[in-house]
């Protein structure tokens, strides 16, 4: 059996990564599956460990850390999030292409452990500054604090595009989508041969 594909889609907050991953994710030509982090949070009402994330303890998280066992990880308000590195190439290795939504920090840490053919990588890029504003603010759950560093971070992070396959601009979910589709099913193609 092939080796399945490793997807990373990454961009700035507010770019629209989980919209566009969730349209691509319904193409059941690409046999597809998110990828699950790891988190040292408490779930919130509904989440179920090992779907939504796997719910660890600090104490767990940091064994992890020692074994080497995260593509990438971070820290945010206190709590830890980390994509397991075992439970990617397990799903990879029953030829399933798995999809990682993630932060441009965490892509950087995955593009420089994994370095094999079958990583492919995309940089969702906002039409422009002013959209990507736009998208944050109508979110309208962050204060004008918030609203700032996000786009500043945004300003930096539209810079740091070199070491990603493609650049994908978000003018339209659909249109994207599909662009994003189409450069799979082509990698997946060429996988195979």
């Amino acid at each position: 059996m092939k080796k399945g594909l490793l997807i990373i889609l990454s961009g700035p907050s507010g770019v629209g990564k989980g919209t566009v991953r969730k349209r691509i994710m319904k193409n059941e030509k690409l046999n597809l599956v998110y990828s699950i982090s790891m988190t040292t949070r408490v779930p919130r009402n509904m989440e179920q460990d090992g779907q939504d994330y796997y719910f660890v303890s600090q104490e767990e998280f940091q064994k992890n850390i020692d074994n080497n066992n995260f593509l990438e990880w971070a820290e945010f308000v206190g709590n830890r999030y980390g994509t397991p590195k075992n439970k990617v190439e397990e799903l990879r290795s029953q030829g399933k292409n798995v999809f990682l939504e993630i932060e441009i920090n965490g892509a950087e840490q995955v593009l420089d452990k994994v370095k094999d053919e079958g990583v492919i990588s995309f940089f969702l890029m906002p039409p422009s500054l002013k959209a990507l504003e736009k998208r944050i603010r109508n979110r309208r759950s962050e204060s004008e604090e918030i609203i700032f560093e996000r786009l500043e971070k945004g300003k930096k992070e539209m810079t740091m595009t070199k070491d990603y396959d493609y650049i994908v601009l978000n003018d339209r979910v659909g249109r994207a989508s599909s662009e994003i589709t189409h450069l799979i099913l082509k990698k997946i193609h060429q996988n195979n041969l």
